[in-house]
């Protein structure tokens, strides 16, 4: 029964040792976020975005009241 269930294990992991990323992929991970971090920020504070989102607040909050 242990030897089916590790054939099987062993088929789901693809046959790989390492089951977690090396420290390359995560530093390209850490900074492919924190770019995508910067440029999200730099959308929602931009002139237009932020009018829009000062709408919707305004909005809601004149809605509840």
């Amino acid at each position: 029964m242990n030897r089916v269930v590790r054939v099987l294990v062993g088929r789901t992991r693809g046959g790989r040792e390492d089951a977690g990323m090396v420290t390359s992929e995560y530093s390209v991970g850490i900074i492919a976020a924190a770019a995508f971090a910067v440029v999200l920020y730099k959308v929602v504070t931009s002139g237009q975005v932020s009018a829009e989102l000062h709408s919707i607040v305004k909005q809601a909050l004149d809605a509840g009241m």
